[in-house]
């Protein structure tokens, strides 16, 4: 049920609750036997909650959206029965999630469309089962998490599309005859890069996708907030918010590997002049993407207040 190395308040907290959270979570409606949903369990709590006390661990496992996160992992595992009851619920939030994003009946329903292989688990690797389903843990409603998965996968395909230009538009607009881009000058300080990137490889997804559709791509607040169903307001809160966190998160990550707080916020004010990493791991999948700059992040950033 368990591995050698998770911590024994997870294991002790998951017996005690297990009876209580296996019938909230209806396993046996799917198939799943108590030891199977005790592995999920274990993982997610290994995952998010690995240094917890026993008391903070029964909050966070009785916090968790339990029917969903087993609804979820059975379609992942290949239950054709938990994938008709997937469908009863979500089909149609899915579709009204993609009719916000792209506002016309066809495009919304072959977005919704693209979804559905990827959800099921149409393929495989190293003989598992790959389904973006797996990567649910019930830390927040599925509808939420289908719905940022959902934007997400807009903003790949409007990523790709915006790759593929003809030569005969690149000509008219005078690609063929820019001089190159003058390489990169090297960073004085390697340290900023790791904490930069460190602090984004935290973010939950939603905020990951926040940034790369305002950073990566220039969307509009609005746009955003359409993609991910809320006011546009909620989005400028969020941005704003993301930028104070980043910028602490930095800059203790900075006075943790021996610099000074001067010395850190005079790295944040300098060194990006010159520094251009590539983040896109950190905020999205996609690394065939073309290379992000850190300074717009970083610009963004030292706006925050400290």
């Amino acid at each position: 049920m368990t591995s050698s190395t998770t911590n024994p308040a997870i294991q002790s907290a998951i017996r005690k609750l297990l009876p209580d959270l296996y019938a909230k979570a209806g396993c046996d409606k799917i198939g799943f036997t108590r030891d199977s949903f005790a592995i999920i369990l274990t993982e997610v709590g290994t995952k998010h909650a690995s240094n917890g006390s026993e008391a903070e661990l029964h909050t966070f496992f009785l916090a968790l959206r339990v029917d969903e996160l087993a609804l979820a992992r059975a379609c992942a595992a290949g239950n054709n029965h938990a994938w008709e009851l997937f469908l009863t619920r979500f089909r149609e939030k899915l579709y009204l999630s993609a009719l916000r994003i792209v506002r016309e009946d066809s495009a919304a329903r072959e977005l919704a469309d693209t979804l559905y292989a990827d959800l099921y688990g149409t393929t495989t690797r190293e003989g598992q089962r790959v389904s973006k389903l797996a990567s649910y843990t019930g830390r927040g409603s599925l509808e939420g998490w289908l719905r940022t998965v959902l934007a997400q996968e807009y903003v790949n395909r409007y990523r790709r599309t915006k790759r593929l230009v003809s030569l005969d538009e690149e000509s008219e607009e005078g690609v063929q005859f820019r001089a190159p881009e003058p390489a990169p000058t090297p960073a004085a300080d390697q340290r900023l890069s790791q904490a930069t990137d460190a602090a984004l490889a935290q973010l939950p997804a939603e905020d990951r996708l926040i940034l790369s559709a305002y950073y990566l791509d220039g969307r509009t607040l609005a746009e955003i907030a359409r993609m991910l169903g809320v006011h546009e307001s909620t989005i400028s809160r969020k941005v704003d918010k993301l930028a104070r966190s980043l910028r602490k998160q930095i800059l203790a990550s900075l006075t943790r590997s021996g610099m000074s707080r001067r010395q850190a916020e005079e790295a944040l004010e300098t060194d990006v002049r010159d520094l251009q990493v590539n983040i896109r791991r950190s905020l999205t999948q996609d690394s065939q993407d073309s290379t992000f700059s850190k300074k717009r992040v970083e610009a963004r950033v030292r706006e925050g207040e400290g």
